[in-house]
């Protein structure tokens, strides 16, 4: 298995639930999109999956990634796991002074030796993987540009062109594509879904784009409050399950249905 959540909750210090009793699980391979209202939990689904909440106090339930028991994992081992492992942000934290090559290369410094991760830092060392990474996200003329000059759409490029050369075995995307308009937006989910599934690595993604969910990824998560409440075939998700996923904080949690035609706005075939 890639991942496996069982009865998972997680509780931030102020008391406030964010996840409650998540039952969850990937084979090695498969890409899954997280949909939902905004504070849904989809968001604190990625931080526990990347590991942000291992060994922490405000994690319940057993929560294992890429073979590891998070609630057993020291220091280097924990340190060993994140380097198998890729987040897409919404807004990269990618260093304002810093070249853009010099970011892209950041995706392997857990991977490499001690040395040649310093060295890189200050003379990149693969300039040719990374203006490979940035071709594929068409940023390649930003290879020596600092990332304080890029757009918004721009950095979010340059962060799923360092994912691509991580290379990791479970990426996890939280909105990479808020920032980019329709087309480039479908072309950039097509590209992730894409790269993932050549791989054989796993894919968790976070959109707020419900069209863009159901046309590019085969399984749908529907989280509310804190709790998954469908996870289906993108084909059988129906127009119901996600009015009633997507209703008012008054409203009651919606109850699962027989499955129904599929709800895609694009084609289902749309990133093929």
């Amino acid at each position: 298995m890639s991942f496996e959540l069982d009865g998972v909750g997680l509780a931030h210090a102020n008391g406030t639930v964010a996840l409650a009793d998540i039952r969850l699980a990937a084979r090695q391979g498969e890409s899954i999109a997280l949909i939902g209202p905004s504070g849904a939990g989809k968001t604190s689904l990625l931080s526990v999956l990347g590991t942000a909440w291992a060994a922490q106090p405000g994690l319940h339930g057993t929560a294992r990634v890429l073979d590891a028991d998070l609630s057993a994992l020291n220091a280097r081992a924990l340190r060993g796991l994140r380097a198998r492992i890729a987040t897409v942000h919404q807004a990269p934290p990618l260093p304002g002074r810093q070249r853009v090559v010099t970011s892209v290369l950041a995706g392997r410094l857990g991977q490499w030796p001690a040395w040649k991760s310093l060295a890189s830092l200050a003379y990149p060392m693969d300039i040719a993987g990374a203006r490979a990474a940035l071709t594929r996200v068409e940023l390649e003329d930003k290879l020596f540009a600092r990332c304080d000059q890029l757009s918004g759409g721009q950095l979010q490029r340059a962060g799923i062109a360092r994912v691509l050369y991580q290379q990791a075995a479970l990426v996890l995307a939280d909105e990479p594509v808020s920032a980019l308009d329709p087309a480039l937006a479908l072309a950039t989910v097509r590209l992730l879904v894409h790269d993932a599934a050549q791989r054989g690595a796993t894919l968790v993604a976070s959109l707020h784009a419900v069209d863009l969910a159901l046309g590019c990824f085969a399984r749908i998560v529907g989280i509310q409050r804190g709790r998954i409440v469908f996870d289906l075939p993108a084909a059988q998700v129906s127009e119901a399950q996600l009015q009633a996923l997507y209703a008012g904080e008054d409203q009651p949690l919606p109850t699962l249905a027989a499955p129904q035609a599929a709800a895609a706005i694009l084609p289902m075939n749309a990133c093929h």
